[in-house]
């Protein structure tokens, strides 16, 4: 049960067994997200790089999938891996093209830390990458960066900002980190998500963190667009060209 003011209707960052390091089925997903209200769900996996990642004929064949699995839309797509501080990501524009949702995000076993210097440069080189919706678990200590400077470039090219459930618990840091980056999109107008990065079928919707985060900050509702069943509706047909018809505001 949720103990902020604040209830998500979509889990935009998941992952399933396609990943080794992952335990639950798309189905499972699916079914748990029914059962907790949760309306969408998108179906995230590591890129290639990653140890554990699934093959790039996973991304090329999620057409295969369902719209819609146990009344939850589903959206198809990837976290990918930044693999230089050039902007290079671990699956090709060719298939990222063909993505509803496109996570990027900067991972040790991918690509080293470097200077604040190099972090910032490569996420305002990967904000003009067009394929690019999302960008994942940026407050990790791991990659700071200079927020603001970034953050105004997430804005130029309306890119969306993930407030990470599971970073603000398991990554030291992160909670103080994106205290600051939700202010300055917040300052910014720059739209959020709070994701679970679910791992296993129960973290679906497993956001609490991250919400009461945003409420501490008095974070703009209509900023956070996986809050409200109708824009994120359009958002999901939006980025998908489908309709998603069958899915409804209720279970």
């Amino acid at each position: 049960m949720s103990t902020t003011m604040i209830q998500i209707i979509a889990d935009t960052h998941t992952h399933t067994v396609a990943n080794t390091h992952a335990y639950s089925t798309i189905n499972e997903n699916a079914a748990v997200a029914a059962r907790k209200g949760v309306r969408f769900i998108a179906m995230t996996e590591h890129g290639p790089a990653m140890p554990s990642g699934p093959h790039i004929f996973h991304f090329d064949n999620l057409h295969k999938l369902p719209d819609i699995i146990s009344g939850v839309g589903i959206l198809k797509g990837c976290e990918a891996n930044v693999i230089d501080y050039d902007g290079a990501l671990d699956i090709p524009e060719k298939t990222l093209e063909k993505m509803d949702w496109v996570i990027a995000s900067l991972h040790l076993p991918c690509i080293p830390s470097s200077t604040v210097e190099d972090h910032t440069r490569v996420y305002k080189i990967l904000a003009q990458n067009p394929y690019v919706d999302v960008f994942g678990h940026t407050g990790t200590n791991s990659y700071i960066y200079d927020y603001e400077d970034v953050i105004k470039v997430f804005k130029e090219y309306d890119k969306i900002v993930e407030i990470n459930a599971n970073s603000i618990v398991v990554r030291p840091g992160s909670h103080e980190n994106c205290i600051q980056i939700a202010r300055l999109c917040k300052k910014w107008g720059v739209p959020v998500v709070a994701n679970s990065d679910a791992h296993y079928c129960e973290e679906i919707g497993k956001v609490d963190v991250s919400l009461q985060l945003l409420e501490e900050i008095d974070f703009p509702h209509d900023l956070i667009l996986n809050a409200d069943f109708d824009r994120f509706k359009e958002l999901a047909q939006q980025k998908s060209g489908r309709s998603y018809e069958g899915v409804n505001r209720q279970p």
